[in-house]
């Protein structure tokens, strides 16, 4: 019988991260799912995954609080352990993070700071960790975003600490492949689900315009997203690496 296959997956109890939980699982691999606030929710995906036949877990994560990291992976070995009688994981999704629309005139040091440790300090050092912890021919997948390359106006200090991981990917990908281990960056484009408080679901009129920009003539959903990250950490995508893989319907061409 082969060993199933492990993915960590931050902020995994809800939007892009409970599909890619989900369609990890219809694939065929099992998950540890972070929450920082929401038990429940990451209790039901665990749920909904082991109705598909595979195991779960589901952790508390505060990805911008870099000191809980160590006990935190301390939980993951514990994890292991117990639930799979093992000591190593094979795919890392770096996926947990917050929205926020705040104009370059009114951005403040502490929405920097806040927009940094969660969204590229919590992913480098979570991810420089996490690789002691990683099995040889595994998988790191960086969610991104698509204003990395088109411009949206409030965006900036998200889209900067985005960029800041995406030039960290290539570097990973380049000192880690010694080990078999890829690594890559997928960029969603709008998506309606409640990350940034809903806007997209909350606004018509954003979904329209958005939608107007894009040659599918829809604004995407989750599960866009999540079988591309199942992909990515399937065998047929082994020699995909270093790469930015943008999930946005063609939108801004």
């Amino acid at each position: 019988m082969n060993t199933p296959k492990i993915a960590l997956i931050t902020g995994g109890s809800r939007g892009l991260g409970k599909s890619m939980a989900l369609s990890l699982a219809q694939s065929g691999v099992d998950s540890i799912v972070t929450y920082n606030t929401n038990k429940a929710s990451a209790e039901a995906v665990v749920a909904e995954i082991q109705a598909l036949g595979r195991k779960a877990v589901a952790l508390p994560l505060d990805v911008g609080a870099l000191a809980s990291f160590d006990t935190f992976l301390a939980d993951i070995a514990k994890a292991l352990q117990s639930t799979w009688n093992t000591d190593k994981f094979d795919f890392l999704v770096n996926n947990a993070g917050v929205g926020a629309t705040i104009p370059i005139a009114e951005a403040t040091e502490e929405n920097f700071d806040m927009l940094l440790d969660i969204h590229f300090k919590g992913v480098y050092f979570l991810t420089q960790k996490s690789l002691l912890m990683m099995n040889d021919g595994g998988r790191i997948i960086n969610i991104s975003t698509g204003t990395t390359r088109f411009c949206v106006p409030g965006y900036s200090l998200y889209a900067s600490m985005k960029s800041g991981v995406e030039t960290f990917t290539k570097y990973l990908a380049k000192e880690i492949g010694g080990r078999g281990i890829t690594a890559n960056i997928v960029a969603p484009g709008p998506i309606e689900t409640d990350f940034n408080g809903a806007a997209i679901r909350n606004n018509p009129h954003m979904k329209g315009y958005l939608t107007s920009l894009t040659p599918l003539g829809r604004v995407g959903e989750a599960d866009d997203v999540g079988g591309v990250v199942a992909f990515l950490c399937s065998d047929a995508a082994r020699w995909i690496n270093g790469q930015r893989i943008e999930v946005a319907g063609g939108i801004n061409l």
